[in-house]
């Protein structure tokens, strides 16, 4: 099921449909994400006439073109490779006119890719405010928030930067509810949210920033570029490939297995170790007592949960998830579940998630390994390693976020006395 889920988002697959007419003038070609190297060989290849351009991709995710530079950069926290790229691509759109057209192609990853802050900031701020957000326990949603409004280039001044040129946007959603002003924080859509909603994202997290920050959302200096805005061009989106959409191509594999699927949802979030005791009590239902679902059947979902961390282990929110999941579920028989990120990557580890089982506690304490301590110390890709059940699958060049399926097995007769 995850192997379907990563095929059906592949840039190969989806972008050839979703490909404008030729513009009467130049076609160039920008974009910044995981999957944004594959999608750019994707346009190479379907492509007929003349093309330029510059994407940003993730170290390790790149993929040949002949027409399209290809640019790596650091991610989840931003590095000078990723300003440099940034301040390419907006050098790469000035002085186009209306025949021309920006082909954008844009997918998770690009917020830390694109890092170019307002002037007064520098990357080292940038990279602070990335380790502070990701620890807070913040939605991607609130941290894109704060990023666009720290940014040179995000929150529509990309686009800004293209007038009077067309901009298409080709988008390969990671985030929960597909919000194209959440994918790599919207270089290329206009933004509705303001200083205030960022600053006050700040103060909920307690988030400490520089000064010069603070003084540019209080001054309202680093306010983005709203709907309307005669400065942004002709702007049409596409989303090519979504959670979703991965999550239908699962449950079909689940079907052709005689496995009934359950999409619970392809947007959810909240704490990794709640959203997991959530499921596990309707796993547990499921087995024991048959309801709301008769197995054999597959809970799928998607999303994007979150951590706050606060130990000092090895994790990401999918293996937190699926840590907490096997605590909860305490050893109950016929439940199994894997937890993955469809890019490859869960948090900074080249892992992208892992599996569990009955067995799982088990096997960790005969290790001795104690679960509820690794997950105190959010480290469960050190969990997982030892015990052999991590999920590798090297880049998958694609990008529709958190995928999760817990199977059960039929019900079976509770016993007299069984909680």
């Amino acid at each position: 099921m995850f192997e379907a889920a990563i095929a059906a988002a592949q840039p190969a697959l989806c972008v050839p449909r979703h490909l404008p007419p030729a513009p009467k003038g130049r076609l160039v070609v920008i974009g910044a994400g995981k999957a944004s190297a594959a999608m750019a060989r994707a346009v190479e290849d379907h492509w007929q006439g003349p093309l330029s351009g510059l994407v940003v991709t993730r170290y390790g995710y790149a993929v040949p073109c002949e027409r399209i530079e290809i640019v790596e950069a650091a991610h989840p926290v931003p590095d000078q490779a990723g300003e440099t790229a940034a301040r390419r691509l907006l050098n790469l759109v000035q002085g186009l006119t209306p025949d021309d057209l920006v082909l954008c192609l844009i997918s998770g990853g690009g917020s830390s890719l694109l890092p170019l802050a307002l002037p007064g900031l520098t990357l080292v701020d940038k990279q602070a405010l990335n380790h502070a957000l990701l620890a807070s326990g913040a939605s991607i949603t609130e941290m894109n928030c704060v990023r666009r409004h720290l940014s040179a280039i995000k929150g529509g001044r990309l686009a800004a930067a293209c007038h009077p040129a067309r901009v298409v946007n080709l988008l390969l959603s990671d985030v929960p509810g597909d919000d194209p002003i959440d994918i790599a924080s919207g270089p290329t859509v206009a933004d509705p949210t303001t200083c205030a909603d960022a600053l006050a994202i700040l103060r909920r997290y307690r988030i400490e920033v520089p000064p010069k920050a603070l003084a540019l959302l209080e001054s309202g200096e680093g306010e983005t570029l709203k709907p309307g805005d005669p400065r942004l061009p002709d702007i049409r989106t596409h989303f090519i490939a979504t959670p979703q959409m991965a999550l239908e191509a699962a449950a079909e594999v689940a079907r052709d297995a005689g496995c009934v699927p359950h999409v619970l949802g392809d947007s959810i979030e909240g704490e990794a170790r709640d959203v997991a005791k959530t499921l596990a009590g309707i796993a547990l239902q499921a087995r024991r007592r048959g309801q709301p679902f008769a197995g054999p059947c597959v809970l799928l979902s998607g999303g994007e949960t979150t951590v706050t961390l606060r130990g000092e282990g090895r994790g990401g929110r999918n293996v937190e998830f699926l840590l907490a999941l096997a605590v909860a579920l305490r050893g109950e028989s016929g439940i199994h579940a894997l937890a993955c990120d469809t890019d490859g990557v869960d948090g900074a580890e080249e892992i992208a998630g892992a599996v569990c089982g009955p067995d799982t506690l088990a096997r960790a304490w005969e290790q001795g390994i104690n679960p509820r301590t690794r997950l105190d110390d959010n480290d469960g890709h050190g969990f997982f390693e030892a015990l052999g059940d991590s999920v590798l699958t090297g880049p998958t060049l694609t990008n529709v976020n958190d995928f999760r399926a817990i199977l059960i097995d039929g019900a079976v007769p509770a016993t007299p006395g069984d909680p």
